[in-house]
């Protein structure tokens, strides 16, 4: 009988080491995924030919505030306090991004997609993709 407690105990505290040591395992690799780029900011963020820093915008105009609501494979998911007329939307979508990045209004620029919910920014100002990149998931968190 005391040989049988010895068994379930030593089972016990293997499984008991197994377990712990896969959350370690899983930590490892949660942390490594932390300090990599996420995918899909490969396409929403990127440089052009002159060394521009290129932003897809997914323009969401009429909303109640401004705010980034995420990143996918196709943008940067932005809602904008102004109605779509008039160029009042992309107006305050620039206006917003500029203070979102800590930029002048002048250091962005529309690239294409003026009269289009899908648009693309120009960032010609004194800052780096890595830097855009961290405001833009600073300003998803808030």
């Amino acid at each position: 009988m005391l040989h049988r407690i010895n068994v379930h105990s030593n089972f016990t505290t293997r499984f008991s080491l197994y377990m712990m040591s896969s959350k370690s395992r899983c930590n490892k690799k949660s942390k490594k995924k932390e300090n990599e780029a996420p995918k899909e900011d490969i396409n929403a963020i990127s440089l052009n030919k002159s060394n521009n820093i290129i932003v897809q915008i997914l323009a969401k105009p009429g909303a109640k505030q401004n705010g980034i609501t995420g990143i996918t494979d196709e943008g940067v998911g932005v809602q904008i306090n102004a109605p779509p007329s008039e160029g009042e939307a992309n107006t305050e979508l620039v206006k917003y991004f500029a203070s979102v990045l800590g930029l002048r209004k002048s250091d962005v620029t529309f690239e294409k997609g003026f009269k289009s919910r899908n648009k693309t920014l120009k960032i010609t100002g004194s800052i780096t993709i890595d830097e855009v990149k961290r405001k833009i998931h600073e300003e998803i968190g808030n």
